[in-house]
């Protein structure tokens, strides 16, 4: 029996042994474990933080060139607002001037077109001696008389507008008589006529073109004073005196 509990004891003793031979070979193990992964950790750490510092310098220069980029597109495009504004501003000027003027163009040729026109026609001219220098001739019949400018009473024809008009005279005579006649604007004489046949009937037409302001007045005048200074007119020959508005 001793022996037996020697030889357990002998066992527990080597297992315990064993046992601890065990814990100190996990032990060292544990402990070369725990240093690999120290420094693996460290080394990772190291790297990870090389990284970080990698990403945060690349991430400050992206920055950096972003904010530089816009602050350089916001002064362009600040720029192009600029021009673009001062672009339309002087557009719409010239436009509003444009169309004001065309309205004003527009509102004087409706003006124009609503004025009536201005002409007269008149002929038959009753005293037909022209003895009197200076007479005015007056034709005291009118045909037409458009805007109401001539006078068929004392043969003057007044300009109801200003503007560009056209005259014309016609005036007879019988033979061995002359007529000598001036057409006149305002007591300028603006053209005239004078004509004489021993023989035969004669007759003359004179005309001008001629600029008249408005209220301004135009007439037929005599300009000689002999007994011989005559008109004629019958069914076949008149005596007349026209005019018309040409443009205003």
């Amino acid at each position: 029996m001793v022996n037996e509990i020697k030889n357990t004891e002998d066992k527990v003793i080597s297992t315990l042994g064993d046992i601890k031979r065990a814990v100190s070979d996990f032990t060292g193990m544990f402990a070369d474990m725990k240093e690999n992964i120290t420094d693996n950790m460290l080394k990772k750490s190291d790297e990870i933080k090389r990284r970080e510092e990698s990403f945060k310098k690349l991430f400050e220069e992206t920055r950096t060139n972003l904010t530089s980029d816009i602050e350089a597109k916001t002064e362009e495009l600040t720029k192009l607002q600029g021009f673009f504004k001062n672009l339309f501003d002087e557009t719409r000027t010239n436009l509003t001037s444009d169309m004001e003027a065309k309205r004003e163009e527009l509102t004087q040729l409706q003006g124009k077109l609503e004025r009536p026109p201005i002409a007269f026609y008149a002929h038959h001219v009753l005293d037909l001696v022209l003895d009197t220098t200076d007479e005015i001739v007056i034709f005291t019949k009118s045909v037409i008389n458009e805007g109401t400018g001539y006078d068929t009473s004392t043969g003057i024809f007044t300009a109801p507008i200003g503007g560009l008009y056209q005259f014309s005279v016609h005036t007879c005579s019988n033979p061995a008589n002359f007529a000598c006649i001036d057409l006149v604007l305002e007591d300028k004489v603006i053209t005239a006529g004078s004509y004489y046949d021993k023989v035969y009937y004669s007759g003359s037409t004179v005309g001008a073109l001629v600029r008249v302001k408005s209220g301004e007045q135009v007439w037929v005048k005599a300009t000689s004073s002999a007994s011989n200074s005559r008109l004629y007119q019958d069914s076949y020959r008149m005596n007349t005196f026209s005019g018309i508005l040409v443009i205003n």
